[in-house]
């Protein structure tokens, strides 16, 4: 099974430019809970490095771009996030790692619950071992 798929955000807009519309249970898989976005980040410097038990998340390169890994404990897979159309589909359970921002970057995350620091898995092997 790949752990990367894809939801596709049709652009709509007409000679004066484009928009695109997130709506959560509709063009995004979830009901949103909430929203927060990344930019700024400084050349060499990686993002992410945990899972979650029970959030799912939906990411979307507003603009730039960037390099995402995610993990399963058996499978690691690799992706670009390079288009404001195509949000990659985050589910639980699974290990994520963003590297490679370009200067421009704005990473823009719709997640289905509220933060909850008690369902992070920040140590890698205990994820692993324990968090599959």
């Amino acid at each position: 099974m790949s752990l990367i798929q894809w939801v596709n955000f049709p652009p709509l807009g007409d000679e004066r430019g484009s928009l695109v519309a997130l709506e959560g249970s509709k063009t995004v898989p979830f009901e949103i809970k909430r929203v927060y976005y990344i930019f700024g980040t400084q050349q060499g410097v990686a993002r992410g490095f945990h899972a979650h038990r029970n959030l799912k998340q939906v990411a979307v390169c507003v603009t730039g771009k960037c390099r995402m890994i995610l993990d399963d404990g058996e499978t690691r897979q690799e992706t670009w996030l390079d288009s404001p159309t195509k949000g990659l589909i985050i589910g639980d359970r699974v290990w994520r790692e963003m590297h490679d921002f370009s200067p421009d970057c704005v990473l823009l995350v719709l997640a289905s619950e509220h933060y909850d620091e008690n369902d992070y898995i920040r140590n890698y092997d205990e994820f692993v071992k324990r968090d599959r």
